[in-house]
C-alpha cells in the first residue's frame, strides 16, 4: 500500500511537472530580434515642433528598445545595430552585409522573427530585396517613420511595435518580407514612398495585404509574386551585385544621361519612360545602340500606378528589350541586380519580371 501510495505521488508530481512545462511552453513569448540601420526612426530634431527638419541616424537600436517598454509585453527582444545611416546613403555593399544577416538569423531555432528599421527614403528598395534573397518563411518586417521620435505626433513608436507584433505573429508566417506603416501591412513587392510628409506616406497601388489595430492583424490579400522561399535566387550565394543603373524620361530628354552611362560598365539599363514605359523618338535609336553593345534594356514607367505593357509603345520583341511589368525603376533596378547574378538571357529575364 504504502509503495502503491509513492508511485501515484511520484506520477501526480510528475503530471504536474509536465502540465507547467506545457503552460510554460505556451506562454513564452516569441523571440524578435531588431537590426537597427539609421533613418528617421532613429532621429532628432532640435525641438517637438521640427517633424520634417532633422537629423536621420541618431538614436542607437538600445534606445530605441528602451523607450517602448510595451514590446516585452508582445515577444522577448534583442537589438543589434548593423548600420547608422540615413537610407538614401545606404549602398549595394550595404545590402549584401543587411540581408547575409538577416539569412543567418532566419536560419537560427531562437529567433521567430525579424524586424529591420529603416529610413524610408529607400526602404522599399530594401524589402524588395529582402524579398527576392532571402529563403525563410519567417515574418520579415521592415519598418521606418515619417517623424523622428523628438516629434509632435511621432509615429516611429506605434510603428515599430505593429512591426514586433506582426513578426512575433505566426499568421504572418510565409507571407514574405512586409513593411508595416502607418497601421497599414504592406507586401516589400509593392509597396512605395508616395509622399514625404505625411504619415500615410507608403502605399502599394494594388492595397495592402492587412491592417494592425491595437496589436492585432487583420488581413484581406496575400502576396502572388514569387518570394522568399519560392525564389530561384539565395542571399547566401550571393557575393556581389552587378551595375545597373537608370535613365529616366521626360519633355525635351537628349541622350546625355544614357550615353555616360553605356560607358560606365553597367550591364543594364532601366528606362524609366513616361506613360506605358514610353520612349521619345530621338532616343529609340540610342536604346538600341546600347543593346547592341551587350547592355541589356529594361522599360520601366515613371508614373506612381500601372504596369508597362509588352510589345505596345515599342517592339520590345524586335529590339530584344524586357519590360518591368508594375515595377517602377527603383525596384526594376533591384530585380534586375539580382537576376543578372543568374542569366542575361532577355527571354529568361523577361520571366523573371513577370513572376517577381
Amino acid at each position: 500500500m504504502y509503495f502503491a501510495t509513492r508511485i501515484r505521488a511520484f506520477a501526480g508530481a510528475a503530471a504536474l511537472l509536465a502540465a507547467s512545462a506545457i503552460a510554460q511552453a505556451q506562454t513564452a513569448l516569441p523571440n524578435v530580434v531588431i537590426l537597427a540601420t539609421g533613418g528617421t526612426i532613429a532621429g532628432a530634431g532640435a525641438s517637438a515642433v521640427n517633424s520634417a527638419t532633422y537629423s536621420a541616424a541618431k538614436v542607437p537600436v538600445d534606445k530605441l528598445i528602451a523607450g517602448l517598454p510595451e514590446l516585452s509585453k508582445v515577444a522577448s527582444i534583442r537589438g543589434e545595430q548593423v548600420f547608422q545611416i540615413a537610407s538614401e546613403s545606404l549602398t549595394n555593399d550595404n545590402l549584401l552585409v543587411l540581408a547575409k544577416r538577416v539569412s543567418a538569423l532566419a536560419k537560427q531555432p531562437d529567433v521567430d522573427g525579424i524586424v529591420i528599421t529603416h529610413g524610408t527614403d529607400t526602404l522599399e528598395e530594401t524589402a524588395y530585396f529582402l524579398t527576392l534573397t532571402v529563403h525563410t518563411s519567417k515574418p520579415i518586417i521592415v519598418v521606418g517613420s515619417m517623424r523622428p521620435g523628438t516629434a509632435l505626433s511621432a509615429d516611429g513608436a506605434l510603428n515599430l511595435f505593429d512591426a514586433v507584433n506582426v513578426a512575433a505573429s505566426k499568421d504572418a508566417a510565409g507571407k514574405g518580407v512586409l513593411v508595416t506603416m502607418n497601421d497599414e501591412i504592406h507586401t516589400g513587392r509593392d509597396v512605395s514612398k508616395t509622399v514625404n510628409i505625411k504619415t500615410e506616406a507608403f502605399k502599394s497601388q494594388w492595397g495592402p495585404l492587412g491592417m494592425v489595430v491595437e496589436g492585432r492583424n487583420y488581413w484581406f490579400r496575400a502576396p502572388v509574386k514569387r518570394h522568399t522561399m519560392q525564389s530561384e535566387f539565395d542571399i547566401d550565394t550571393i557575393n556581389a551585385l552587378p551595375p545597373v543603373e537608370i535613365a529616366y524620361g521626360y519633355e525635351g530628354v537628349p541622350a546625355t544621361a544614357i550615353d555616360a552611362l553605356a560607358k560606365s560598365g553597367i550591364k543594364a539599363l532601366i528606362h524609366g519612360g513616361t506613360g506605358n514605359g514610353s520612349v521619345a523618338d530621338r532616343i529609340v535609336p540610342v536604346l538600341q545602340k546600347v543593346r547592341g553593345d551587350g547592355i541589356l534594356v529594361i522599360r520601366s514607367s515613371r508614373v506612381p500606378d500601372g504596369f508597362v505593357i509588352r510589345n505596345a509603345e515599342q517592339p520590345d520583341d524586335k529590339y530584344d528589350w524586357v519590360v518591368a511589368h508594375d515595377l517602377r525603376p527603383q525596384k526594376a533596378r533591384i530585380l534586375a541586380m539580382v537576376a543578372l547574378t543568374k542569366t542575361s538571357d532577355t527571354k529568361e529575364l523577361q520571366r523573371i519580371f513577370w513572376e517577381y
